[in-house]
């Protein structure tokens, strides 16, 4: 099994992803979707939780050999890049989604240092969207950004093109087509969803509508 099944199998092993094409969920954005992905609820499992985070520090340490910090992104992102962080002893910061309201206004919690290279720990990925903002305050604080890494992604072309545009390397442990593939090997969705489980990730912003 390659290590992209095997953290998929662990998302639905405890069910931090659901797959419900008959139902869609509703995201904040308003797009109907056939999945839901909480991967906070992987901090609730140690043994799963110990399996990610190793896999999270082989893919930051075989990717961006030569990190000097992590940041994890507030919120969902933040213990995960804390734990990362920790297993690889390197220097660790979050990223706020605004600036403190009071005290020093930080948008950038913790200790760094310009010119530093640093790899972003997400949890998951939709648009990429959220995640290149984060990566641009870090860059304008004169962080030399190298890469992200996360749990998941959805795998979704705008995201791809965005972080070409960027000319930013990124890297998740599983994703979405691993994921449905597994579920219908498993029998947890019917192998005649599957086209129409694909469909919604090519235009996931009209998927669903009437």
């Amino acid at each position: 099994m390659s290590d992209a099944k095997a953290v998929a199998e662990k998302l639905l092993q405890i069910k931090a992803v659901k797959l419900n094409p008959e139902q869609p969920f509703t995201w904040a954005s308003g797009w109907k979707s056939p999945i839901y992905c909480d991967n906070r609820k992987v901090l609730s499992f140690p043994f799963i939780r110990d399996f990610i985070k190793s896999e999270m520090c082989n893919l930051v340490f075989e990717k961006f050999p030569d990190a000097e910090i992590l940041a994890g992104v507030a919120t969902a992102g933040i213990a995960w890049g804390a734990m990362v962080a920790d297993q690889l002893k390197l220097p660790y910061i979050y990223v706020r989604p605004k600036p403190k309201e009071h005290g020093l206004g930080n948008q950038i919690e913790g200790y760094y240092e310009a010119g530093k290279k640093c790899v972003v720990i997400e949890d998951l990925v939709s648009t990429g969207k959220s995640s290149l903002q984060v990566v641009g305050i870090l860059k304008n604080s004169g962080l030399e950004v190298t890469g992200m890494v996360s749990i998941f992604t959805y795998g979704f072309q705008v995201a791809t093109e965005a972080f070409q545009k960027a000319s930013l390397p990124y890297y998740s442990l599983t994703d979405y087509p691993t994921l449905v593939e597994l579920a219908i090997s498993k029998n947890m969705i019917p192998v005649e969803q599957q086209e129409l489980l694909m469909k919604w990730r090519e235009n996931p912003g009209e998927w669903g509508r009437p």
